[in-house]
């Protein structure tokens, strides 16, 4: 058995895509899932983004509840890639991170190697996860979350910081 966060997102991605059935979280939950917590579940196929959605702050009753909704959505209702069909089951990795509460941060406090950014501005979100491939600078990453907020490059924004918990296969 591999890391319980990733297994279940697995088996909740693999059971939507072939049923179009939710899965129950496990029937005994280990302490950890049964906190609150927000979630990202990113899926690869061939090392490629297949699709990657989640929440900032936590929506479900629980984490476990959490993984399992943001990896049906990350198969099913990324805007980005088509709905992950049966055939790719078999192709897929997948990664889960447990993020803590967003806090309020300035540029100097920011590292993309060790947090997270969250800006907002007049309604509008747009977040990054910590520690992605070729994202090298505050000013890319900020940049990068800006973008898909659609919020413009001298727009006021409140930055926030987060750190996360990384669990994924190998």
């Amino acid at each position: 058995m591999g890391d319980l966060y990733v297994e279940l997102a697995r088996r909740a991605t693999e059971e939507y895509v072939r049923t179009r059935r939710r899965i129950a979280p496990p029937a005994k939950l280990p302490a950890r899932l049964k906190e609150r917590a927000g979630v990202f579940v990113s899926i690869k196929k061939r090392g490629a983004l297949r699709g990657c959605i989640g929440t900032f702050l936590p929506t479900e009753e629980n984490l476990a509840e959490e993984i399992i909704a943001n990896a049906i959505s990350s198969a099913t209702r990324d805007y980005r890639f088509p709905p992950i069909s049966p055939q790719e089951l078999g192709e897929l990795e997948y990664s889960v991170d447990i993020l803590t509460p967003p806090e309020p941060a300035t540029i100097e406090e920011l590292d993309p190697r060790r947090y997270g950014v969250l800006v907002e501005s007049g309604g509008r979100r747009g977040l990054l996860l910590p520690d992605l491939e070729g994202v090298e600078t505050v000013e890319q990453q900020l940049e990068i979350a800006r973008r898909k907020a659609g919020i413009g490059p001298d727009e006021p924004v409140q930055v926030y910081r987060f750190t996360v918990e990384r669990h994924k296969e190998g």
